[in-house]
């Protein structure tokens, strides 16, 4: 069995890329920095390679899904987790940075999903998209990146009904904020601390990588087999 986890050298996707090597599966981590990889690489338990690409690049989304064939002959769970976060005023959201929200984390997972499918069918797998709870709801000077991820919920539910038939299963989970190095690094930079944003959660406090990546192998293992188009919050409450 072989997992591709795009965006798998930090956060999310590198807790994602230890649990599914923790079950026995071949691993493909996809990055845009061969030197981060090999700075985690320690960490990775298992089978498993990397593949430099940038996910706005339509070729290089091809190339992920061709080198893994390659590597390990076919893919069965694909995990869309390469995404940026922006926020700002819609006054102060230039076109780079709408674009580059946009291209990262709708076409990326739209185009790496699209190479993907072909080998996902043979092996009737599953794809699990990773949206936010901004895209469930509003949050504040945060539109752009919101309506990516609220994009990233609509392309999930779409697809779980085009590939039903085959089948492949697609799901999202939306998680509110997680404790990773960019979150810590944003609290820096807005002043806020972790009890700061924990206040808002009912169960009182943020979510860890770990949790998150716990309710992805979740969709995409067998114990979710007759779940598809599912958007699962992981979010302490928050959007309840």
């Amino acid at each position: 069995m072989t997992v591709i986890v795009t965006g798998g050298t930090s956060g999310i996707g590198l807790a994602s890329a230890k649990k599914f090597l923790a079950n026995g599966f071949n691993c493909v981590t996809v990055g845009r920095s061969r030197e981060r990889f090999d700075k985690i690489k320690s960490e990775l338990d298992g089978r498993v390679e990397f593949v430099s690409a940038d996910v706005r690049k339509v070729s290089d989304c091809e190339r992920i899904i061709s080198r893994t064939v390659e590597l390990f002959g076919g893919v069965d769970v694909l995990i869309n987790c390469a995404g940026i976060y922006g926020e700002g005023a819609i006054n102060a959201t230039d076109e780079k940075t709408f674009d580059d929200i946009f291209a990262t984390n709708v076409k990326g997972t739209f185009f790496v999903t699209r190479a993907a499918v072909g080998e996902l069918i043979k092996s009737r797998g599953a794809i699990v998209n990773v949206a936010s709870d901004a895209g469930l709801k509003g949050n504040y000077f945060c539109a752009a990146y919101s309506a990516s991820k609220g994009a990233v919920v609509a392309f999930t539910r779409s697809l779980a009904l085009e590939l039903a038939s085959f089948p492949v299963r697609v799901n999202c989970v939306a998680p509110g904020d997680v404790l990773t190095p960019l979150t810590l690094n944003q609290l820096k930079l807005s002043g806020e601390t972790l009890e700061d944003l924990a206040e808002v959660y009912p169960l009182g406090r943020i979510a860890t990588a770990e949790e998150v990546a716990a309710a992805i192998y979740f969709l995409a293992s067998k114990a979710a087999s007759f779940i598809t188009g599912a958007v699962l919050s992981v979010d302490g409450g928050l959007t309840a």
